[in-house]
């Protein structure tokens, strides 16, 4: 089996190279292309990769054939590759808001797999939301699995609204925690810690914190209940961040990704 990546971007690169250590996969059975000159140097120096730039050359070598490009490239990069794919091709696509009907328009091909990944899949820990097209055997999912789970942890989900809706959680997610951890370094510089003071202070209470939601049954508000005694400095934080409304702007923040996918995949 092969599989061609097209686009060595930050997540096109990290899946390429999850996917290397996959048993599924031989060495040398991973296809990467891309127009960057710079990017296909980068590629290069990893001796399990193929890098190619241009289509004709890898596509119909590809079993499997993974998006990963901004969604403004779908349909020039759609156009160019339709006359080269075949039917039997799986296509995974992590492009925001582009759905499985507008690529099999713009492909003509029945096996698409959507998927939403985040970004510590660059580490390992990352989680993919993913939805297939009927036409993808049961047998197959189990491989789109596995090669998804090389960067962290997948979830199959009932259809696309929630790839839409991860996009907004999971997708952006990571974003909104490091909002929260730069809000709580820079009140501890104030307070008078270092910048690397603050930094340790910050990221160990955020590595703890979810280290113990993982290992308990216990939802965030048990937890919070937890930590927070009545009349004392944890109540006082919380209470200020619910006097200024914090639960629901984030909330806010995250409907705010979650529409603008939508919006994105009118455009197609």
């Amino acid at each position: 089996m092969k599989v061609l990546v097209i686009g060595a971007g930050n997540m096109g690169l990290t899946y390429a190279q999850g996917m290397s250590k996959s048993k599924l996969l031989k060495k040398k059975n991973i296809m990467v292309l891309d127009k960057s000159d710079e990017k296909l140097e980068e590629v290069d120096q990893i001796s399990y990769f193929d890098a190619y730039s241009e289509l004709h050359e890898c596509v119909p070598q590809a079993d499997i054939i993974f998006i990963a490009v901004k969604p403004y490239h779908a349909e020039p990069l759609f156009k160019k590759i339709s006359s080269l794919v075949t039917s039997d091709q799986i296509v995974i696509s992590i492009m925001a808001g582009i759905t499985i009907k507008t690529i099999k328009s713009l492909l003509g091909l029945q096996k698409i797999v959507r998927a939403m990944p985040n970004l510590p899949a660059k580490v390992g820990e990352g989680v993919t939301s993913y939805v297939a097209s009927s036409k993808v055997s049961r047998l197959e999912m189990i491989v789109v699995e596995s090669l998804l789970d090389t960067t962290g942890k997948s979830i199959q989900v009932n259809n696309e609204n929630l790839i839409d809706a991860s996009t907004g959680i999971s997708g952006s997610g990571p974003a909104y925690v490091f909002y929260f951890m730069q809000s709580m370094m820079e009140a501890a510089q104030q307070m008078g810690f270092t910048r690397n003071e603050s930094k340790v202070l910050v990221s160990q209470t955020f590595t703890g914190a979810v280290e113990l939601f993982n290992q308990s049954d216990l939802s965030p508000n048990s937890w919070m209940e937890k930590v927070a005694s009545k009349g004392g400095t944890t109540r006082a934080a919380l209470d200020s961040m619910e006097d200024n409304n914090v639960n629901e702007l984030i909330k806010d923040a995250a409907f705010a990704a979650f529409n603008k996918a939508i919006e994105l995949g009118k455009n197609y």
